[in-house]
């Protein structure tokens, strides 16, 4: 995930080029974190970049797109699977996206504790301090706590950090990267094709099970994708702004990638340290090795930027939540800066907690893996949910107007469906596998870790819905309501609304009433 996983302000219809929306779709996708893992795959790595793009971020591209321009009243994923099974199912994803997100914070943070690590001299002891795991868990939870400390200062503060972020560690930092790697090429150096197969060995799955960890670096598109209704010709130009957008990613992803796996042979590649001795490497062909100190340096304010731009993002999704009556009223509550200090309370909690798991497992490195993996399998569950809310609008809303819709008619709908669902399925099993690559300890704990920890994150939300309290409905908080409640149906009705009909104001606001009557009466689907 990069930093710009924020929402943006809301343009006006036909303001958002289709060259706009392909940068949006990278920027929001684009990241130098994962690069070593992929690197440890060689020329491999370029197939698992376009076999990920062409069977994950592809088809989950158009369905999102065809949901956000048809349901594109407050609530983003939440409404879209809350119009398909109910609120408890609406809320129990939008619970697993917030968990991604918070699940990657110590991930990132592990990456930036080993940053700073690289700031200093000499190598042997940034790669010493790198690896050790008290100074991680401490450098880890003083860079997040630090930031949630300031995002509660208004997010005016925390888009200030962020975009500096954004701009020091990441596009400059990539883009050195690739220079570099061409002159270094330049210079005579070449990588030798011949060693690794493109293909990999699909009957050896503990050696591809860290190319699953590809499937997260393209989450975001359920984010991007609320803003397809902003662009004069969706039909038209959507599609041609994610094909633009994804060659722009795969290309560089696999450039990246492939300099790191230049300078570094597979069997040496960190996945938190490699890409700082990847630069060190680089710069010192041009005898100017401190250079990779001060890169060092830019990636560590990238990694603060990245948590800036995300530690307040999950609060706007989960207020929807709220404001629909599923979360208690002390979790709707926003401080003078307009910020939601509750959620970000327990958000810290959460991720101080997954921080600690450094002190279970064997290494740095094989904490880091397993965060990534949680995250991965945690995302594609809720995927899963958005591929199934598809499916059923298209039963259950046949006539709903769509601005934009998968094309090729019914046999496009089900090509989509089969090939993002398979493109889902496979990373999200291979996630629970222990990689070869690097030492992970015991199989047992780390499968037994991946188990736990997803069926306790998919449990929470039902949870809380099971216990949840009329009280929680604050009469005063607007949500609009979903179709089946203003069309007074069960979500698994069909819609007996004739195509492109809209409701009337009145039919809204009694449908908002009765919402709050239901609650009151513990009357939920």
């Amino acid at each position: 995930m990069s930093n710009s996983k924020l929402k943006s302000g809301k343009a006006a219809k036909g303001t958002l080029t289709m060259i706009a929306m392909s940068i949006m779709i990278v920027t929001s996708i684009l990241s130098m974190r994962g690069l070593p893992s992929e690197a440890k795959f060689g020329i491999q790595s370029i197939f698992y970049y376009l076999f990920a793009a062409v069977v994950f971020l592809l088809p989950f591209s158009l369905v999102c797109a065809e949901l956000a321009s048809t349901y594109s009243k407050p609530g983003g994923l939440y409404r879209w699977v809350a119009e398909a099974f109910g609120p408890r199912w609406g809320w129990t994803a939008m619970f697993l996206e917030w968990q991604t997100v918070v699940i990657w914070f110590p991930t990132v943070l592990m990456f930036g504790a080993a940053s700073l690590a690289y700031i200093f001299w000499p190598d042997s002891f940034d790669s010493w301090l790198a690896s050790n795991k008290v100074y991680t868990l401490v450098i880890a939870l003083v860079i997040y706590w630090g930031v949630t400390l300031n995002s509660l200062r208004g997010q005016a503060q925390a888009n200030r950090l962020s975009t500096l972020g954004g701009l020091c560690g990441t596009i400059i930092p990539g883009a050195i990267l690739i220079v570099l790697g061409v002159v270094y090429v330049c210079m005579g150096k070449q990588i030798d094709l011949a060693q690794v197969p493109f293909f990999p060995d699909f009957f050896n799955l503990e050696t591809v099970v860290l190319a699953a960890s590809i499937f997260l670096f393209y989450a975001g598109m359920e984010i991007q994708a609320v803003h397809i209704n902003d662009m004069q010709n969706p039909a038209r130009d959507f599609p041609r702004a994610v094909f633009l957008a994804i060659a722009v990613i795969v290309v560089v992803y696999a450039a990246g990638t492939l300099i790191i796996g230049l300078v570094i042979p597979a069997k040496d590649i960190n996945l938190l340290q490699s890409l700082l001795v990847a630069y060190k490497a680089l710069w010192a062909s041009f005898g100017l090795s401190w250079m990779g100190n001060v890169i060092a340096l830019l990636i560590m304010v990238g990694v603060v930027g990245q948590v800036s731009a995300l530690v307040t993002g999950p609060s706007t999704g989960l207020m929807a939540v709220a404001q629909s009556g599923y979360l208690p009223r002390s979790m709707q509550t926003l401080n003078k800066n307009g910020v939601n200090k509750p959620i970000l309370l327990i958000e810290g909690v959460f991720v101080t907690v997954l921080c600690l798991i450094l002190i279970v497992l064997p290494t740095v490195e094989s904490a880091y893996q397993i965060m990534s993996q949680m995250a991965t399998i945690i995302y594609l569950i809720m995927v899963l949910m958005i591929y199934g809310a598809f499916l059923r609008l298209r039963r259950t809303e046949p006539g709903k107007s769509r601005g934009f819709k998968v094309p090729f008619g019914n046999a496009g709908k089900w090509i989509v469906t089969v090939v993002g669902v398979a493109g889902a399925l496979f990373p999200l099993l291979l996630s629970y596998l222990p990689p070869s690559q690097i030492n992970t300890g015991s199989p047992v704990v780390y499968v037994g870790i991946l188990l736990a920890g997803v069926a306790v994150f998919v449990a929470l939300p039902l949870v809380v819905y099971a216990f949840r309290k009329p009280s929680w409905r604050n009469p005063d908080a607007r949500f609009y309501p979903f179709d089946w409640q203003i069309e007074d149906r069960k979500p698994w009705e069909v819609s007996k609304w004739s195509a492109g009909y809209e409701p009337t104001q009145q039919q809204v606001a009694d449908a908002e009433q009765q919402a709050i009557t239901n609650h009151a009466t513990q009357k939920h689907m």
